[in-house]
Order: structure tokens, then C-alpha cells, then sequence
């Protein structure tokens, strides 16, 4: 866990997989940080899949996004409110929808 992190109310991290928050991360209301899966396979459902999660320096994380397995978002970047992220998401970058994609570039002397 870094300096300076917040978490807003109702913030839900379920970590078996690992999970880096650095310095300066902001993470609003209702988050949830996953860091398990299940296997599509009927079969084997009940099998937990563990993966890191990494969240970058000075992330902001919007109310009620979820954050799944595996993801590293890269410092300086933005998720937007209600995002469902599923893969990683570069520095300097928003990213919102369900599942999250790639919404604009930030720029940092703004």
C-alpha cells in the first residue's frame, strides 16, 4: 500500500491473488478490486483462478467500477464510473463501459 491512498465508502477488495495499490491512488465509492475468477468450463466452475491486480501511482478509480483479475493500471491513468475493467490500461490513458475500453489520452501539464 503506498502514501497518500483513499478509499471511499463501501470499497470491496477480495484479495487472494495479490494486490499493489501505489502512492497516490484515489479509489471511489463502491470499487471492487477481484483478484479471482472461475472457469467457464461447468466442470470445473467451483476452481478458483487467482491473478495480481497493480494499480499505478496517482490512479483515480470511479464509483462502482470493477477491477477484475490480472489488470495493472498504469500510473496516472483514469477509470471512468461504473467500468468493468478486464484488461490492463496504460499510464496517462481514461478508460470507461463495461467492459472498459479506451476513451482518450491524458495530458500531464493539464
Amino acid at each position: 500500500m503506498g502514501k497518500k491512498v483513499f478509499f471511499n465508502a463501501g470499497v470491496k477488495i477480495q484479495d487472494q491473488g495479490g494486490v499493489t495499490i501505489d502512492d497516490g491512488a484515489l479509489i471511489g465509492h463502491n470499487v471492487v478490486i477481484a483478484t479471482l475468477d472461475h472457469s467457464l468450463n461447468p466442470k470445473h466452475r467451483g476452481n478458483l483462478i487467482p491473478a495480481p491486480i497493480h494499480i499505478g501511482k496517482n490512479v483515480w478509480i470511479g464509483a462502482n467500477a470493477t477491477i477484475c483479475k490480472g489488470v495493472t493500471i498504469g500510473d496516472g491513468a483514469v477509470i471512468a464510473a461504473g467500468a468493468v475493467v478486464t484488461k490492463d490500461v496504460p499510464a496517462c490513458t481514461v478508460y470507461g463501459g463495461v467492459p472498459a475500453r479506451f476513451i482518450k489520452n491524458i495530458q500531464e501539464n493539464v
